[in-house]
């Protein structure tokens, strides 16, 4: 049964910021999915439950997270903890970019990613992106995300455990 709403909203008790540091880590259902609550195109696991969010298919790509507070001035990594299935389609010759944006104001900063090529059944970090929060603001929320939107292939057999915000402390 899908519901009327086609993308699965993140959950603000997913996302959780590691006490006494600027790190944040996103859970699968911290994240905003489009078409995430239709079960023919994704399988995201239950309030509870340890698993990631399967890509079953889709031809538009988009999971995306936000953090729940500004962040403080200084420079963070965003890494994504993907997973292959084997039988995944339509991954490989599909351009997947990963973009971030500091307040909702802010622009878009991206990149084409490589997605973890394993041989076994294990998950993988996605090279770090780096983006920089320059000054204090009020809005200085990190906006990410995951997006494969303009080649209208259809693709599946995507794993997504979750991602990591770190601040890089830099000495």
């Amino acid at each position: 049964m899908s519901s009327n709403k086609p993308h699965h909203d993140a959950e603000p008790d997913e996302i959780l910021k590691e006490a006494g540091s600027n790190t944040w880590k996103f859970k699968p259902r911290g994240f905003n999915i489009i078409w995430g609550s239709d079960k023919r195109y994704w399988n995201v696991p239950e309030k509870g439950i340890v698993q990631p969010a399967e890509l079953l298919k889709v031809c538009w790509l988009e999971v995306t997270g936000t953090t729940k507070e500004s962040l403080p001035k200084g420079k963070y990594e965003i890494k994504f903890n993907l997973q292959v299935k084997p039988g995944a389609f339509g991954l490989s010759d599909s351009p997947i970019f990963m973009m971030a944006k500091v307040g909702k104001r802010g622009r878009y900063k991206w990149r084409k990613i490589k997605l973890p090529q394993t041989s076994d059944s294990s998950s993988a970090t996605t090279d770090p992106f780096q983006i920089e929060v320059d000054e204090a603001r009020e809005d200085n929320k990190l906006y990410f995300g995951l997006y494969e939107v303009w080649n209208g292939k259809w693709k599946g057999g995507l794993l997504i455990h979750g991602a990591t915000v770190e601040q890089v402390l830099t000495s």
